[in-house]
C-alpha cells in the first residue's frame, strides 16, 4: 500500500487484522512505484489512484486487488473506469460529488455483495433525523461558500466554533500505546472507532432519505462539472511545478492537480487570501507517523518528498488560485 493517503485507511487495514506493508513511490505521481515493488511479499495490493491520478493497475493485478478510488470516481485506464479492476472498489461520495460524507462498495460476485451488505447492516447504528439534517445543512453551507467565493470567512467561522478535527500537523494523534493494545482485538471495526473516525465522529450512523436524497442529487451533478474539471487541469498542467504525471493524463477529471513547491505553508496561506482552501494533505507517510505499525517502505525518498512538497489544487477554481500559484518555486 502506499504510504501517503488518509489517516483511517491505514487503521482500517489494521482494524482488518492486516499488516500494512508500505510500498515505494513513484515520483511522477505518487502512487504506488509498481516496478519496485515485489508482490510475492504480500497478500493483496490496496492502490491510492492519488488525487485522481491512476495508479498502474495492470502491473499490480497479480494479487488481490483491492481499489480505494476515492479520488478517482472519473478516472479510467484504457477506457475502463478505474474501481472495476480488482476484487473491489471503494468510492467516496464526499469527493467528487461534494455530498458530505458516505461511499459505495462495488464487488464483482454477487454472494460477497450480500455478505457486505449483511456485516454493514452489522456495524451501523442508528440514525438521527436531527444530525442527519444539520450534517446536509453543513455541506450545502460548504459548497455554497466555495461558489460564492466565500472561503475565507467560512473558515474563520469554523475555526472560530472548533469545527475542526485537532491535528498534529497533517495527522490525527497517533496515540501509539492504546493503538497497540487495541491491536489483539482485531479483525473487528468497533475497537478502532477512536482512529477510524478521524474528523467524521459519526461514520458508523446510519442514513436516512435526506441524506441519500442529497447524495444522489450531487452525484447526478458531477457529470455536468467533467467539461469545467478537464479544463482546470489543462490549465494547471502548464506550470512548472505540477506533477510530472499530471501531463500524461490531460483527458482525465481530476479531483485535485498535485504541484510540488518549494515552500507548502506558505502557499496554503497565500491561497486562503485568495478565498482558496488547500486540503487532503498526508504528512508525514505511513511510515514515518506509525513505524510500529507497519513494514517500512525500502526507498522511502520519494514519499518523504511528496509528503513535504505536494500542493493539491482544485481543477474547478484552477482560476481562482493561478495567480498565486504562478509565482510558487519548485520543489
Amino acid at each position: 500500500m502506499s504510504p501517503i493517503s488518509a489517516d483511517e485507511i491505514l487503521f482500517l487495514v489494521l482494524a482488518a487484522g492486516l499488516r500494512p506493508v508500505i510500498a515505494p513511490l513513484s515520483p511522477r505521481s505518487g502512487n504506488i512505484d509498481a516496478g519496485r515493488v515485489d508482490l510475492s511479499a504480500v497478500d493483496a495490493v490496496l492502490t491510492t489512484n492519488l488525487y485522481g491520478l491512476p495508479d498502474d493497475v495492470h502491473r499490480l493485478s497479480g494479487k488481490v486487488l483491492i481499489e480505494d478510488v476515492a479520488h478517482a470516481m472519473e478516472t479510467s485506464v484504457g477506457g475502463k473506469p478505474l474501481g472495476t479492476f480488482g476484487q473491489a472498489g471503494v468510492f467516496s461520495l464526499s469527493k467528487h460529488p461534494g455530498a458530505g460524507s458516505g461511499g459505495v462498495l462495488v464487488v464483482d460476485d454477487p454472494a460477497d455483495l450480500r455478505a457486505l451488505e449483511r456485516e454493514r447492516d452489522r456495524l451501523l447504528e442508528p440514525g438521527n433525523a436531527r444530525a442527519e439534517l444539520l450534517g446536509v445543512a453543513t455541506s450545502m453551507a460548504r459548497q455554497a461558500a466555495l461558489t460564492l467565493n466565500l472561503v475565507r470567512p467560512a473558515l474563520r467561522l469554523m475555526r472560530a466554533l472548533g469545527m475542526q478535527e485537532e491535528r498534529e500537523g497533517y495527522r490525527i494523534a497517533l496515540e501509539g500505546e492504546a493503538l497497540a493494545g487495541t491491536l489483539d482485538r482485531a479483525p473487528e471495526l468497533p475497537p478502532f472507532d477512536p482512529w477510524v473516525r478521524a474528523d467524521l465522529h459519526d461514520y458508523r450512523t446510519r442514513r436516512g432519505a435526506v441524506a441519500r436524497w442529497y447524495q444522489a442529487r450531487r452525484v447526478a451533478k458531477v457529470p455536468r462539472v467533467r467539461a469545467r474539471r478537464l479544463a482546470g487541469v489543462r490549465a494547471l498542467a502548464e506550470l512548472p511545478t505540477v506533477a510530472p504525471a499530471v501531463r500524461d493524463h490531460l483527458d482525465q477529471p481530476l479531483f485535485r492537480v498535485p504541484l510540488l513547491v518549494a515552500d507548502r505553508d506558505a502557499a496554503i496561506a497565500e491561497l486562503e487570501l485568495r478565498g482558496v482552501a488547500t486540503g487532503y494533505l498526508y504528512d508525514p507517510p505511513y511510515d514515518v507517523y506509525a513505524p510500529g505499525f507497519t513494514e517500512a517502505s525500502p526507498d522511502p525518498e520519494a514519499a518523504l518528498f511528496w509528503a513535504r512538497h505536494v500542493l493539491p489544487v482544485d481543477p474547478l477554481y484552477a482560476s481562482r488560485a493561478l495567480p498565486v500559484l504562478r509565482g510558487l518555486a519548485a520543489a
